[in-house]
């Protein structure tokens, strides 16, 4: 976390980019909002009849949306109606214009099965699919599937099946779902999956890092043997001459959960001004999902309000050199004042290559919202090796390019602090809060919001309040 340049160095930082052919450089604070995602899936087959040796449904998925889209969080489900109640299916892929090795396909059961469905074949992608532009589609996928003694296939009262479909066309009795939400086709009254397994167990197993904030105080000997460090070393970011205090770092109850609070006040000086952080001490975390849920405020606990406050929830790792390529950062940063040039409320997610902070030159990529966050939310965002995507309350926030993917590994922090006291010119003291209830980080796995929701559930449920299964680096 860093102090960012006012706009005037920002301008000039894009100007030097431009001067350097450099469309990498960036500055902050000037992008549009996220843009609306939407898909469409094109069916057709290529056995057409009433029976087969096997189902042949090839599909395409187009954007239709205006931001481009993560295939790995694309999954696509083909309903069809068992041959028998014992029968069991193999899934092929004859031809996929972005390569079979990056499809994937699953067999999943209805928990209400209809006269024309019990079953469903689910098809997913992996990372290196990459992502689709707006306006673009998959392209060919040539699928097929057959039972597993190779017996006829009756696919005449299969719900997806239409045997008259053979050139491609919209078909909305395949679904589509996006980051877990169903954005296309209406799947088969009352039907409900029981396979795959349920998402709290994603399959690939994952390390975690689960902790509830469970604690009695700063002091307490569990947050350090937990990997946390309190900070109390001076520095920046923040106001010059200001304190990092562990002290303001406490933990109260809010709504039957323990909440970890992160007080930050100041009486108009730097020598009255305290900042507070939490920080893992190893940098061990890299591709995975990232989750906490967060109480951003627009107000101060007591005084008045104005100050340039920024509150936070990032991963980071250490700045070698300026401009070092191996550096890398991914922010969520609410500025409830405004700051940075801004002249009220904005939450911004950030994805940091690289900067040199003298002169400043910023190499990152961003989402914005000008609007309030006041109050609690639930912050995720997952990193693979195709690109970095932020949701909020479980919408979609901000997708940005693989250029700013993780080098090396990081630490997960909080910290809450002031860009400068320009805000709010009086000497009157005044205390601001950020709260965290969790944080949750499993390693390589995208998971949704709705797998996380369902895996901290999981954790609270057991009474787990702390586990930490990743490895060190």
């Amino acid at each position: 976390m860093r102090n960012r340049p006012p706009v005037s160095r920002a301008r000039l930082a894009l100007a030097l980019a431009a001067l350097l052919g450099g469309g990498a450089l960036t500055a902050l604070p000037a992008q549009a909002a996220p843009e609306a995602t939407g898909l469409t899936v094109q069916y057709r087959t290529s056995a057409s009849g009433a029976t087969a040796d096997q189902t042949e449904p090839w599909l395409k998925v187009r954007n239709t949306g205006t931001s481009p889209v993560q295939l790995s969080q694309v999954k696509v489900r083909y309903y069809f109606k068992a041959d028998s109640p014992s029968a069991t299916y193999r899934f092929a892929c004859s031809w996929a214009v972005k390569g079979c090795s990056v499809v994937t396909g699953t067999f999943g059961t209805l928990s209400s099965p209809t006269a024309t469905a019990d079953r469903y074949l689910e098809i997913g992608f992996t990372s290196a699919a990459g992502t689709l532009a707006p306006g673009a589609d998959t392209g060919d996928l040539q699928l097929r599937f057959h039972q597993t003694n190779w017996q006829t296939l009756r696919q005449s009262d299969d719900y997806s099946f239409n045997g008259t479909q053979t050139s491609y066309a919209n078909w909305d009795k395949v679904t589509a779902q996006l980051a877990g939400a169903t954005v296309w086709g209406t799947a088969p009254e009352g039907t409900g999956p029981t396979d795959p397994p349920d998402p709290t167990d994603p399959p690939g197993g994952g390390q975690a890092l689960f902790d509830d904030f469970d604690y009695g105080s700063h002091t307490d000997p569990a947050i350090s043997a937990h990997g946390w460090s309190v900070r109390s070393n001076s520095g920046g970011p923040g106001v010059p001459g200001a304190t990092w205090d562990p002290s303001k770092v406490t933990f109260v109850s809010s709504g039957g959960n323990s909440v970890m609070n992160l007080e930050t006040s100041t009486a108009g000086t730097g020598a009255s001004t305290t900042h507070t952080e939490v920080l893992t001490k190893a940098m061990k975390f890299r591709n995975g999902t990232y989750a906490a849920r967060v109480r951003f405020s627009d107000a101060p606990r007591s005084g008045p309000d104005g100050d340039h406050l920024v509150q936070t929830f990032f991963t980071i790792n250490d700045l070698k050199a300026p401009m070092a390529d191996d550096y890398a950062e991914y922010d969520f940063e609410y500025l409830p004042n405004g700051g940075w040039g801004e002249p009220a409320n904005i939450l911004y997610t950030t994805s940091w290559e690289t900067y040199n902070p003298d002169p400043w030159q910023a190499v990152n990529q961003h989402s914005e919202q000008r609007v309030s966050y006041a109050g609690w939310h639930d912050l995720v965002v997952t990193i693979d090796d195709s690109a970095i995507t932020y949701y909020v309350d479980g919408q979609h926030f901000g997708t940005h390019d693989a250029r700013y993917l993780p080098e090396r590994p990081m630490s997960i922090n909080f910290n809450q602090w002031l860009i400068d006291l320009n805000g709010q010119t009086s000497t009157t003291p005044r205390a601001y809060d950020q709260q965290v209830d969790y944080v949750l980080h499993v390693k390589d796995q995208v998971l949704t919001p709705a797998q996380v929701a369902a895996k901290v559930s999981g954790y609270r449920a057991a009474g787990t309040e702390f586990v930490d299964e990743v490895p060190s680096s």
